[in-house]
C-alpha cells in the first residue's frame, strides 16, 4: 500500500522551520470540548447575548468571536467585553488543568522532535490551549526543550485559527511563511495554515472522536500530506527511517 502522503512533494528545501498543534497532534490530553463550549455558552449569555443564538456544536474561538461581535452590536461597553473574555479564559483554563494529570505524549514525539533539531529545523508551537498548560504539558511530557517558540490563546493578539497568529509565530521564529511547514490533526489546522499561505500536514487522530478528520478531508481542506503517525511524518521529512521490518526464522 503506498503511504499516505508519498505522492505529495516533501518541501525539503528551502524548507526551514516546523510548526506543530499540540493537543491530538503531539500530546493526547482527553480534553473535555464539550464542557468548554457550554460553559462559554453559559458566561455569553450571563453577560447578555440572546439565549439560543449560539450553538454549542461550534468550535468555540467562534462561541467567542460571536459573542463578542453580538455585543458590539447591541452597544455593550468595552469594559464588558473584557471582563467576558477574562472569565471564558479563566473557566477554560480550569477546564484544561484537569486534563493534565492523564496527558501523555503521542507515540514517536520526542523521537521526531529530536531528528527535526539535529537536522537544524526551526520548531515552533501553535495552539489554542492556554499558555499555562501547554507549558505544563510539554513538562509532563518532556517536550518543553524543544519549542523555545510557542503561541497559545493566552499571547495578546489574534489566536488560532486565525492565519495572524501563525504568522506572528513565524515571525518570532524567523521563518518566512514559503518556508514553514504547519503540523495539525484538525480542520481548524488546515484552514489556519491555507488562509498564511503555509504548507500544512494533516496527521491522522490517534483516539479517533466522533467525526475524525480522514485523508480526503485532510486533502478537500488543503494538505499538502497526511500521516497516519508521527513516525511516519518523520518520514516524509526524512528524518527518520522506516521501522526496520519483522524478520521470522524458518
Amino acid at each position: 500500500m503506498a503511504a499516505l502522503g508519498a505522492e505529495s512533494p516533501l518541501y525539503l528545501e528551502p524548507l526551514l522551520g516546523i510548526v506543530f498543534d499540540l493537543d491530538g497532534t503531539l500530546v493526547i490530553s482527553d480534553q473535555d470540548f464539550p464542557r468548554m463550549r457550554h460553559e462559554v455558552v453559559r458566561l455569553a449569555e450571563l453577560y447578555g447575548v440572546t439565549p439560543g443564538h449560539l450553538s454549542v456544536q461550534e468550535l468555540t474561538a467562534h462561541l467567542v468571536q460571536s459573542a463578542l461581535e453580538e455585543m458590539r452590536r447591541t452597544g455593550a461597553p468595552e469594559t464588558m467585553e473584557h471582563r467576558f473574555q477574562a472569565d471564558v479564559h479563566r473557566a477554560l483554563d480550569e477546564i484544561e488543568m484537569e486534563a493534565l494529570p492523564k496527558t501523555h505524549a503521542r507515540a514517536g514525539a520526542a523521537e521526531l522532535l529530536a531528528a527535526l533539531e539535529a537536522r537544524g529545523f526551526r520548531i515552533g508551537l501553535l495552539t489554542r490551549s492556554s499558555e499555562k498548560f501547554s507549558r505544563a504539558a510539554l513538562q509532563k511530557t518532556g517536550l518543553l526543550p524543544y519549542f523555545p517558540n510557542l503561541r497559545t490563546r493566552s499571547a495578546p493578539g489574534p489566536a488560532k485559527p486565525s492565519p495572524d497568529a501563525l504568522l506572528l509565530l513565524l515571525h518570532d521564529m524567523d521563518v518566512a511563511p514559503g518556508r514553514a511547514l504547519f503540523v495539525g490533526d484538525h480542520r481548524f489546522d488546515a484552514e489556519c495554515a491555507v488562509g498564511a499561505r503555509v504548507r500544512f500536514y494533516g496527521i491522522l487522530g490517534e483516539t479517533p472522536g466522533p467525526d475524525p478528520m480522514t485523508v480526503d478531508r485532510f486533502r478537500a481542506a488543503g494538505a499538502s500530506a497526511v500521516a497516519k503517525d508521527l513516525g511516519e511524518l518523520g518520514q516524509f521529512l526524512r528524518v527518520l527511517a522506516p521501522p526496520r521490518a519483522a524478520t521470522t526464522r524458518a
